[in-house]
């Protein structure tokens, strides 16, 4: 009886053991989009809608990305809308910058896509390209670039916005058909998406997401919204 117990004691505290390894690997999952020590947003956080930075292309039959400047304009009246709509379910109380304080900060947008890119590239991509300063954390800033956009709004917190999407021409459609026939394979129009809560006393990036995907449209108003759900999926809401 006393082997059994023993037995049965050891069972016990393996699977405790087991069952804080799975619960470890599982916050640290969920915890890539997060900034270290950042759960949820403050009851009654202002937040500042910045302009989305967005650009369609069709793809030529050699591949060639080529801007559609019509498309370009269509799909970010949809993006802004579907925007207004999803902020409104999530119940945020948010502010949005006038023509002319948009132009102003037109900079900090640029900044934005360029630190966005890296965080992709070296927290969300490949392992070996990781950098080990960062310690695999959501560590990343925009630091005082973000003070103009406090003064314009009176806001704590900014959410930015950057997609870029492409479509398949008929002609690359034909090309990709014909070469599939000899077996080779020719990739075809993709969404990329990057969206960050960035917080605007410090210039800490709170929140990020990612969307790379192979679907999606933005040039008309119900997929707009698909979108935005997708790259605003676990947005920090407050609780």
């Amino acid at each position: 009886m006393a082997v059994r117990a023993r037995r049965s004691n050891a069972v016990a505290v393996f699977a405790f053991y087991i069952g804080v390894m799975l619960y470890s690997g599982f916050a640290m999952a969920e915890s890539r989009n997060l900034a270290p020590g950042f759960e949820t947003l403050p009851k009654g956080a202002k937040i500042v809608i910045m302009p989305t930075d967005i650009e369609l292309f069709s793809l030529s039959a050699g591949g060639v990305a080529e801007p559609k400047a019509d498309w370009t304009e269509a799909a970010s009246r949809h993006f802004r809308a579907a925007l207004i709509d999803k902020k409104q379910q999530l119940g945020l109380l948010t502010t949005e910058l006038g023509k002319d304080d948009a132009d102003e900060l037109s900079d900090v947008n640029y900044l934005h896509a360029a630190v966005a890119q890296s965080i992709a590239l070296h927290h969300f991509g490949p392992s070996n390209l990781h950098l080990p300063t960062k310690e695999d954390k959501l560590d990343w800033s925009l630091g005082e670039a973000v003070e103009g956009i406090k003064k314009k709004t009176g806001a704590d917190y900014a959410l930015f916005s950057w997609i870029r999407d492409s479509y398949t021409s008929s002609e690359r459609a034909m090309a990709m058909f014909a070469l599939a026939l000899v077996g080779v394979g020719v990739q075809g129009g993709s969404q990329v998406g990057y969206a960050s809560l960035v917080d605007l006393n410090t210039g800490r990036i709170l929140w990020f997401n990612k969307l790379s995907r192979k679907s999606g449209d933005l040039r008309e108003s119900e997929k707009a919204k698909e979108t935005v759900g997708a790259l605003l999926e676990k947005f920090p809401v407050a609780k």
